[in-house]
C-alpha cells in the first residue's frame, strides 16, 4: 500500500515549551473545547456508539448459527430469537441465512439472505435485528460479527466523561520534521496482530523542561489529518492504561499545533469487544500529560 508524501520542512525551528503554570483559556478557546468535547460524548453514547457494543464473536469456517441460545458461535441479547440464523463462512465469504420468523433488515428493508460485506470495505451495511445490530469486521483475514444493542446496560448507566480542566497550555506548537520519504512505523494491536501504517514524519515540543518526540501515522492513504497513538505517565493512573489517541491538522510551515485537550480514550476503555492500536515504543512518552480525557469512572 502507498501513502501520499506530506510535505514539511527539515528547518529547525525553535521549540516552544508550555508554561510551568496552567493557562486560563480565553472564552473562545474554551468554548470551541467544551463543544468538542460534547460531540465526542454523543458520538460515544449514540444508538451505535462504543458503549452499545456487547459482543465480538469470530468466525469459523462452515456455519455459525446465530441466536440468544446459549450455545449460539454468535450469542445476542435476549431480545433475540435463540435461533435468528446462520453465518456461513466459506471462500472467505460470510453469508446470513434468517431463520423464517425472525425479522432482519439492512437500511430498513427486510432481508432472508445476505453475503455480508466488512467494515474496511466500502458498502458495508449492518444488519438490524429490533434493537440489536450485526457488523462484519475484518482485520488481517480475520473475520468477526460485533454486536451492537441499542439497550445496553453499559450504555444506559454510563455516567459521563471525566477530563482534565481545559487548559490552554496543554495547545502545544511544536517543530515538525518530515521524511524525505515516508516511513512505516509496525503498529500492534490488542489481537496481536501488526500493521505497517505510514508516517510521515515527527512532531518534537518540551513538556515540563523535557524533550518530547512523537511520531504520527497516517489512518488512510488520503488521510488530511495525523494520527497519534500514545501513552504517558498518567496511563494507567488517570487516564486510560492503553493510551490516548490525538488528531491533528497537517503542519504548516515546520510547526504542527498539538492540542492535548482533546487527547480522548481508545474504544477498548468502553468494552473488551474492540481491536484497538496500542501505542508503539516511540511514542511511551516519559513525562506526564495531564490534559485531555481521563479514564471512565466505570
Amino acid at each position: 500500500m502507498s501513502y501520499r508524501w506530506i510535505p514539511g520542512s527539515l528547518l529547525a525551528v525553535a521549540l516552544i515549551a508550555p508554561p510551568a503554570q496552567a493557562q486560563a483559556p480565553s472564552s473562545d478557546y474554551r468554548a470551541e473545547v467544551e463543544a468538542w468535547r460534547q460531540r465526542r460524548e454523543q458520538r460515544l453514547r449514540a444508538d451505535d456508539g462504543w458503549l452499545a457494543v456487547v459482543g465480538l464473536f469470530w468466525l469459523k469456517q462452515g456455519p455459525n448459527p446465530v441466536g440468544s441460545a446459549p450455545d449460539s458461535a454468535v450469542l445476542l441479547p435476549a431480545t433475540v430469537p435463540a435461533d435468528a440464523g446462520t453465518i456461513t463462512l466459506a471462500d472467505g465469504h460470510a453469508t446470513l441465512v434468517v431463520t423464517p420468523g425472525t425479522e432482519a433488515r439492512v437500511d430498513g428493508r427486510p432481508v432472508t439472505r445476505l453475503v455480508l460485506v466488512p467494515d474496511t470495505v466500502p458498502g458495508h451495511k449492518e444488519v438490524q435485528l429490533g434493537s440489536v445490530s450485526l457488523n462484519l469486521i475484518d482485520r488481517q483475514g480475520k473475520l468477526g460479527i460485533r454486536v451492537k444493542d441499542m439497550n445496553s446496560p453499559r450504555r444506559k448507566s454510563f455516567p459521563g466523561l471525566q477530563w482534565y480542566p481545559i487548559d490552554e497550555a496543554a495547545r502545544v506548537q511544536a517543530q515538525w520534521v518530515s521524511y524525505p520519504t515516508p516511513k512505516p512505523i509496525p503498529i500492534t494491536n490488542v489481537l496481536g496482530q501488526v500493521d505497517d501504517l505510514s508516517s510521515p514524519g515527527y512532531a518534537t515540543f518540551t513538556w515540563d523542561g523535557q524533550e518530547v518526540t512523537l511520531h504520527p501515522v497516517l489512518d488512510a492513504p488520503d488521510s488530511r489529518t495525523l494520527f497519534f497513538i500514545f501513552r504517558d505517565k498518567t496511563s494507567g493512573k488517570t487516564t486510560y492504561g492503553g493510551g490516548r489517541f490525538l488528531y491533528s491538522s497537517l503542519p504548516k510551515a515546520g510547526t504542527l499545533e498539538l492540542d492535548f485537550n482533546k487527547a480522548y480514550s481508545p474504544p477498548c476503555a468502553f468494552t473488551d469487544f474492540a481491536t484497538c492500536p496500542l501505542p508503539p515504543p516511540q511514542n511511551r512518552l516519559s513525562v506526564a500529560i495531564e490534559a485531555g480525557e481521563k479514564a471512565p469512572a466505570h
